[in-house]
């Protein structure tokens, strides 16, 4: 895709993006009450399932800055000793790393100088960028949640990075899994990133990975989709829009207010769903109450 092409799609997404009262909240505005609540029904076995992939504290090819972990007591004086002590603990970490599961807020993508909704960069520095910061999901995101597997579409263990996902496979992957994304959805892409870094070790995931290609966001906009997540970063990398890095990120989050979900582990949410001959399940997102936050470190339960 040419930047040309990129920015042209770009400003037909802002056009589509949610208008009215609730366009602070981007796409979040599909998720309604009525859909909250019918998400429930989704539940039938009472099986719930981790999105989230263990924190690393280790250094590694795609995670040069780990998260930091210490415990901090009980301290060796007070160790064997009687009566009543605590264990605590301390912990740090780059919120948009390559190798943890993580949560985007709006205000994560600066693109020509603006936030979503137009808000000038300036105001997240000082404080004011309100609406867009991780604030806006404090209660939480619940809702239905579809997972297309891309992989076992194309018959592969994982698509290899550089590999892009279409929206020709977004359809197909509906049609063969036999489920249909609609508003609301919170919609879950595994291209098998995860299985892949276990399998053959980590990599360089900054400059090599598999994702959507730019073009699928007119299909999640078209859906009224809620929330992307993928098991890896969502974009492809290198970009397939040269000049523009990231350009997944630029159209959900900064086009169409788009909350996205990096580096999920979506294989053993594959294997409950491929057992229990389903798809769509209900998705539980609680990110940590940050309020001027970029994004936050999230744990995503499917409840099948």
């Amino acid at each position: 895709m040419t930047e040309a092409a990129f920015r042209s799609l770009h400003a037909e997404l802002c056009r589509q993006a949610p208008g009215g009262p609730e366009r602070r909240r981007g796409t979040l505005a599909h998720l309604t009450p009525a859909r909250v609540a019918a998400a429930a029904a989704e539940v039938r076995h009472g099986r719930t399932v981790s999105l989230a992939a263990p924190i690393e504290t280790q250094p590694g090819p795609d995670d040069p800055q780990p998260a930091v972990y210490r415990l901090t007591a009980p301290t060796e004086p007070e160790t064997g000793t009687p009566g009543v002590h605590f264990a605590l603990d301390r912990f740090a970490m780059n919120v948009h790393g390559d190798a943890h599961s993580h949560l985007d807020a709006l205000c994560h993508v600066v693109f020509d100088g603006e936030l979503h909704g137009g808000i000038p960069e300036s105001r997240l520095a000082a404080g004011a960028a309100h609406g867009v910061t991780l604030d806006l999901v404090r209660e939480g995101i619940v809702g239905s949640g579809v997972l297309l597997d891309i992989p076992l579409l194309r018959g592969v263990p994982w698509l290899e990075p550089g590999d892009f996902v279409s929206a020709d496979d977004l359809t197909a992957a509906e049609e063969a899994q036999g489920v249909r994304i609609g508003p609301g959805d919170l919609l879950l892409v595994r291209v098998g990133h995860r299985r892949r870094r276990r399998e053959t070790g980590a990599w360089d995931a900054a400059h090599a990975r598999a994702g959507l290609h730019p073009a699928c966001m007119r299909w999640l906009a078209e859906r009224r989709v809620a929330v992307l997540g993928s098991d890896g970063n969502n974009d492809t990398a290198p970009s397939p829009v040269p000049g523009v890095p990231f350009p997944v990120h630029v159209l959900a989050l900064h086009a169409l207010g788009m909350h996205l979900m990096d580096y999920l582990d979506l294989d053993e949410l594959a294997r409950a769903c491929t057992e229990l001959g389903r798809r769509r399940f209900l998705c539980t997102v609680a990110p940590l109450r940050l309020p001027g936050a970029t994004g936050s470190p999230v744990n995503p339960i499917a409840v099948l």
